[in-house]
């Protein structure tokens, strides 16, 4: 499918496609195993061009014919596999190091000198700021790694038997939510469990190798994505969660959007009166800080230039950080520790006070064991929870956690998906999920921008943030690597070869939407299926599609406007923009699925907070309505899609509700 490059050739493809394929988790494994069949299969060449041919048997030409045939097919069926197919294929070739050169992409700044102004330490950077000043050594904390973890971090490889631990509180998840979690019920004498799907990383284990990282540091290996696969989500898997591969943008709510879930939604506790003091503590305990003009990459400077020229409006960005080198590889883990992550944060000050982080572990399911008898204390619960092995992802050994105050944290996929297998589902439980779905605009521009240098969001226009009635759209520049990249962008071949040979000129910027008012603008859910598959159901509404379109064309304008010679968006055979025309064109593009891609890295809203159980997850301070003692603390609680990216907001609600935790414990005598 790529088009090989002289040098190339030495590349086995096959063999890394299966390499990779054999990191998925087992039921996923199984799936696109059976797709890739599918599509080789004789029946599927005989339904095509009536010969009972295999694909793979097909002369190069009629193969690219049959699969622009899939690409633009009006069967939504032939779109998926299409995909499917071909996001492995060329993620996989980009993100092999032996295909990086060939587009210019470099080594790894840790192995090098920096390149170019916008990375690497900054001699003027502020001591108190994000950005680093030149400094001899790495922090202390790089000495920890997998292989040297500290003290109260447990592996999966420890855990040869089946065990029954029993805690005061078992959190189930290690990112924003459960990481802020941990410590404050730590830090307020609780013995506290953390059970953590993905590993422990740190340190020397971020070598940038995204081809080794991505199964690692991500859900489902870096495949998630709604089942027809017109959504990629990017959802972290490790210790920290998201918070560990995220791209550092720490924004508020907007104040009518905490005003909306007062007001509308009587969730008192998402008040700006209550929740703007958890969130100025949380921006002091990550160190969140904005970045000066002089330090942001030249993606970055697009957005402002583009505003500056246009006459939009810009959000002060901040990121959180302490000696940030701009090294741009946020997105695989900060090699520096620069980045004040729950893992290097929160976790830390969990395990200095006590607590256990158990790692490789499943969380499967939750069994109440006592009845409530409208005690003081909670009735005890029991986790059912699997140790997985790291590489195959097969169960190993089976663990029990015994307490009386359990907390979902494991994100809007995780958390209902525990709730529906435990039989504590039903209601709002796996309803109203919110995506902010993203596309990108590519500027490709005269000079050099190196985009994966530098620090990835350091800008936001929101000119559009408050429209269509508080539904609208930001732009922010993300983080790229070859392989994300590679199969964000459209088509395949020589077509697909010729965007990748821009690589060192791209300008990419993404536009999110808030999606999914109740006026029926977008719907989604999660669910298990009868085999115990987590099944995410998507549809974008007209109104959201619209707000999309809107969002592109202003990305495009804007891209323009801060030095882009052209730009590209990431629907298949879409002409590059250039001027004012080609821009209105826009709106005739499709956004129905598979029709350009689509991504999220913001999962929210399938266990939201409410006051009607049949309406809502958990009650007004987080609680699963009608079972005691088990709490949810993740972005699965907000009401509606809270239009900024959500890290920061996700650590102080945990934080209000560790607050109510610890007040309604009842205290030793």
């Amino acid at each position: 499918m790529p088009a090989a490059y002289e040098g190339e050739d030495h590349i086995d493809l096959c063999a890394a496609v299966e390499q990779r394929i054999l990191t998925l988790d087992p039921s996923m494994r199984r799936e696109v195993v059976g797709a890739l069949y599918f599509f080789d299969h004789p029946i599927t060449g005989m339904l095509l061009s009536g010969r009972p041919r295999r694909f793979s048997t097909l002369p190069a030409g009629e193969q690219d014919a049959m699969l622009r045939e899939w690409e633009r097919s009006s069967l939504g069926l032939r779109r998926t596999v299409y995909q499917a197919l071909r996001r492995l294929v060329l993620s996989t070739w980009y993100a092999h190091p032996a295909s990086h050169a060939a587009i210019g992409y470099l080594p790894p700044l840790f192995t090098r000198e920096p390149a170019f102004d916008w990375e690497g330490p900054a001699a003027d950077g502020d001591p108190d700021g994000a950005v680093a000043l030149t400094r001899a050594a790495p922090p202390p904390t790089t000495q920890y790694s997998s292989a040297t973890p500290p003290r109260g971090i447990i592996a999966g490889t420890e855990i040869d038997d089946d065990t029954v631990l029993r805690a005061d509180a078992c959190i189930i998840g290690s990112g924003a939510g459960g990481g802020v979690m941990a410590a404050r019920l730590a830090e307020a004498g609780l013995d506290v469990i953390v059970l953590e799907e993905g590993g422990y990383y740190a340190g020397t284990d971020f070598d940038d190798d995204e081809l080794r990282l991505a199964p690692l540091l991500y859900a489902d290996a870096g495949a998630r994505a709604t089942d027809d696969l017109s959504i990629v989500m990017l959802q972290g898997r490790c210790v920290g969660g998201g918070t560990t591969v995220n791209w550092m943008m720490t924004l508020r709510p907007q104040p009518w959007i905490m005003d909306e879930w007062d007001r509308v939604y009587g969730i008192e506790l998402l008040s700006e009166r209550r929740l703007a003091p958890a969130l100025a503590g949380v921006e002091h305990a990550i160190h969140a800080r904005s970045v000066p003009y002089e330090h942001q990459n030249p993606v970055n400077r697009t957005i402002l230039d583009g505003c500056a020229a246009l006459g939009w409006r810009t959000l002060e960005a901040r990121i959180n950080a302490i000696g940030c080198v701009r090294a741009g590889s946020c997105g695989f883990g900060c090699r520096w520790n620069a980045k004040r992550s729950a893992a290097a944060v929160f976790i830390p000050r969990a395990l200095d006070a006590g607590a256990r982080v158990l790692c490789d572990v499943r969380a499967e399911r939750i069994e109440i064991l006592e009845r409530s008898t409208g005690a003081s204390t909670p009735p005890l619960k029991r986790v059912h929870a699997l140790v997985l092995d790291r590489v195959t992802r097969e169960p190993r050994a089976a663990i029990r956690v015994e307490a009386p105050i359990v907390v979902l944290a494991a994100g809007a996929v995780g958390t209902p998906a525990i709730l529906d297998r435990s039989g504590l589902g039903g209601g709002g439980v796996g309803r109203w999920l919110r995506l902010h779905p993203t596309t990108a605009v590519v500027g490709i521009r005269p000079d050099i921008t190196y985009p994966t240098a530098g620090i990835p969001q350091t800008a936001v226009c929101a000119e559009f943030l408050d429209s269509n009635n508080g539904y609208g759209f930001w732009i922010e520049a993300p983080a790229i690597r070859p392989g994300l990249i590679a199969a964000a962008l459209p088509s395949f071949g020589e077509d697909h070869r010729a965007l990748m040979r821009d690589f060192t000129r791209m300008a990419p910027l993404i536009v999110l939407i808030r999606d999914g008012s109740d006026r029926g603008h977008s719907s989604g859910n999660v669910r298990v299926d009868r085999r115990g598959r987590i099944r995410v159901r998507y549809r974008i509404g007209e109104a959201d599609r619209a707000t999309l379109c809107r969002g592109v064309q202003a990305a495009a304008r804007l891209a323009l406007a801060g030095g882009a010679a052209h730009a590209i968006t990431l629907h298949p055979g879409a002409s590059p923009v250039r001027t004012d025309r080609d821009i209105e064109r826009l709106s005739t593009r499709s956004y129905g699925p598979n029709r350009v891609s689509l991504f999220s890295a913001h999962v929210n809203g399938t266990c939201r907070m409410g006051l009607d159980p049949r309406e809502s997850g958990c009650t007004p301070d987080g609680e699963r309505h009608d079972v005691p003692g088990l709490y949810v603390a993740d972005g699965s609680l907000f009401p509606t899609a809270p239009g900024v990216n959500p890290q920061a907001t996700i650590m102080a609600v945990s934080s209000l509700i560790a607050d109510g935790i610890v007040a309604g414990r009842p205290r030793e005598v």
